[in-house]
């Protein structure tokens, strides 16, 4: 064996892509700031899982709290474009409240990383939803389809309660909500598992048949 070959490989440099490590970046900052919140959240623990630099995290976003913004920003925007994908134009007003029902609850419970973002924001008050003026708020595919499933059930007769979309997308989301972000002390204080595979179905007919027993019963 020679001296040359006796020489360990080199390992070759890694080739970044700036909107790679951005995303990565992202996607760890995600995960840091959903388990620990804003306070709790370190920057040094999220360079070592992309394998980056604090500096080179810096670079890209500035500060912690302009990368938290960007991560809460994403977050949204996700959901927003998910939602862009739900079609009930074509379905009667009952079976079409009920499928935004039943989406929101499968929504939730794919994306329980976006539930603890929302409640460790809630804790701070939202200051920086406030801050960013909302992400991106009223704009929601959701809030624009429930609005106008609940105008063509009235039209037709079907919905009898005086509701408006926020308040029927509040009333949906607070039992989604709640399954996922509860399930621990739930479990503790009563025993049971909100997120049992054997429960969900249940779970999932009960928010439609609240939403569609509340809507069509007199006010």
């Amino acid at each position: 064996m020679t001296v040359e070959e006796a020489k360990p490989a080199r390992e070759e440099p890694r080739l970044r892509d700036p909107e790679r490590t951005k995303f990565e970046i992202l996607m760890a900052a995600t995960e840091e700031f959903a388990n620990r919140g804003f306070a709790g959240a370190r920057v040094d623990e999220i360079a070592a899982k992309t394998r980056t630099t604090k500096r080179m995290i810096y670079y890209y976003f500035g500060s912690k709290d302009r990368l938290y913004s960007a991560v809460l920003e994403r977050s949204y925007e996700d959901i927003r474009v998910t939602e862009q994908n739900v079609d009930v134009a074509s379905l009667d007003p009952l079976t079409a409240i009920r499928q935004l029902a039943e989406f929101t609850f499968d929504r939730h419970e794919a994306n329980p990383t976006f539930s603890r973002l929302v409640s460790h924001e809630n804790m701070q008050n939202a200051q920086f939803v406030v801050a960013a003026s909302g992400f991106p708020g009223l704009e929601r595919p959701v809030i624009k389809m429930l609005g106008q499933v609940l105008e063509r059930g009235r039209n037709e007769g079907v919905f009898l309660r005086d509701i408006d979309a926020l308040d029927l997308h509040m009333l949906i989301s607070s039992f989604c909500f709640f399954r996922i972000n509860n399930r621990y002390t739930f479990a503790a204080n009563f025993g049971r598992n909100l997120v049992e595979t054997s429960r969900r179905s249940t779970y999932r007919t009960m928010i439609g048949d609240v939403v569609v027993e509340y809507l069509t019963s007199p006010a």
